[in-house]
């Protein structure tokens, strides 16, 4: 699947650039008439009686075929159009929620800490509203260029339903995503994990303590929000079972926003996204290790997610994706929930995407922030934690970020974390006190890499 991000945009930038052309070529040619007509004259009324054969210039006399110009430079990114928050009509009826501890394959969900239904806080100004993407049929690595980059932005688990469909619906669609809008549109490129399905149907997963559901016309929040690419691939997408993950994957085509990790079989689920920004071609691929029962898993004619309880059919899709695009990215639903660090599975798994060719490794599950590690130059964040969430009864579920990848076409990437607190299912810069805080812990935690006071993650 190719889709290219904010086509009209793209469009725009494209005429802006034909018209400086058509410029620079009129201005080339109305100078090189006005030369050759000034050397006519000048030839006609000053005759020259030095030899043609001769090598000496005269004096003052500029050569037609040695002027220059500077072409003008190309014009920077246009800014990002802001959301606009929509009419909100009446949400279907949606089950409680808490977090779930992680499971072995083929067992079921145990007890989890309880959350704290949100209260409702200031609706935030409305603002523009941005065009969704739309889909290309182009094919190859991006362009040519070797100086090309691109800015990609990726956040943890989104929640669009519970407690967060009651603040949406009470606040504003776009409210949850407000505090930390101008890290989403700005990026080039947005990714998330989207954490349950999206329908007004479906039934409940059984031997599931908690499950989730939430309506269709809250999906704008996240194209109007900046979203490019949301992943399926988690322990939630079908908790309305198999016609709540089709339906899923039917609103989000609807709403023009590409979605990988889930489909109607294997070939789908592992297919991934690519999409194209500054003319990188990036592949998203998302898997899960979290398969509550086994018939989640996708397979040949049967609907599910792309599980990764070991990497073989994952090392595939990576190397395949790799002959599709510059950069491959890896967004993984994995780990202990709650645990402050990467567990062996984690860093096993990593390692073998990057093997295979993966630039970026972004994890979620553990619903906290957990390290960094960089390994063979390519970097692994092993969770970025909630983002659009419940709120629970763990200090540290409150602590997220957007983490901005800036990666070069040839894929090394410099990493930033934007450090974050969710008050009331919004995520919004810490103050200088917290933001000290979640740095420090994210420095403690990191294997073999550290973040500094401006969020840069390098390694020690």
């Amino acid at each position: 699947m190719y889709v290219s991000r904010s086509d009209s945009q793209q469009q725009n930038k494209k005429r802006r650039r034909r018209r400086l052309r058509r410029l620079v070529v009129i201005n080339f040619t109305m100078l090189a008439l006005i030369l050759i007509l000034g050397a006519v004259f000048w030839s006609t009324i000053f005759p020259s009686n030095q030899s043609r054969s001769g090598a000496s210039n005269k004096p003052g006399h500029e050569r037609a075929d040695n002027a220059e110009a500077t072409a003008p430079s190309q014009a920077g990114k246009g800014g990002e159009p802001e959301p606009k928050d929509q009419t909100e009509p009446t949400s279907d009826g949606q089950q409680p929620k808490a977090e779930e501890t992680n499971k072995p394959e083929g067992t079921t969900d145990g007890p989890a800490d309880s959350e704290s239904e949100a209260t409702d806080p200031a609706k935030p100004d409305d603002s523009g509203e941005q065009p969704p993407a739309t889909t290309g049929n182009q094919s190859g690595a991006g362009t040519d260029d070797p100086t090309a980059a691109v800015n990609l932005a990726f956040v943890g688990d989104i929640l669009l339903g519970s407690s967060v469909e009651t603040t949406m619906r009470s606040q504003g669609f776009g409210y949850p995503f407000s505090g930390a809008l101008d890290l989403l549109a700005g990026a080039d490129l947005t990714a998330g994990n989207l954490e349950g399905p999206i329908t007004t149907r479906g039934v409940p997963a059984q031997n599931k303590q908690y499950v989730f559901k939430g309506a269709p016309d809250l999906l704008k929040s996240l194209t109007d929000s900046g979203f490019d690419v949301v992943s399926l691939a988690n322990n939630h997408t079908l908790d309305q079972g198999a016609e709540g993950l089709l339906d899923t994957i039917k609103h989000l085509d609807k709403a023009g926003l590409p979605h990988m990790g889930g489909g109607n079989n294997d070939a789908e689920a592992f297919a991934p996204v690519i999409l194209e920004a500054n003319g990188v071609k990036v592949a998203y691929i998302g898997l899960s290790r979290v398969v509550p029962e086994t018939n989640w898993k996708a397979d040949k004619d049967h609907p599910g997610v792309a599980e990764t309880y070991d990497s073989t059919r994952a090392v595939a899709a990576i190397k395949r994706a790799k002959e599709e695009a510059n950069l491959v990215v890896i967004m993984v639903h994995w780990g202990v929930e709650r645990a402050e660090k990467p567990v062996e599975h984690q860093t096993t798994l990593a390692r073998q995407y990057i093997d295979a060719g993966a630039d970026l490794v972004i994890g979620s599950h553990p619903h906290v922030l957990q390290g960094f590690e960089q390994y063979k130059g390519k970097w692994i964040a092993y969770s970025l934690g909630n983002f659009v969430f419940n709120e629970t009864a763990t200090p540290r579920t409150k602590d997220t970020g957007v983490l901005n990848a800036a990666c070069t076409k040839s894929g090394e990437c410099k990493l930033t974390i934007h450090p974050m607190v969710a008050k009331q299912s919004r995520p919004a810069p810490a103050d200088a006190e917290k933001s000290k805080d979640i740095i420090g812990y994210l420095s403690r935690i990191s294997l073999g890499a550290k973040v500094d006071q401006a969020g840069h993650i390098i390694s020690k």
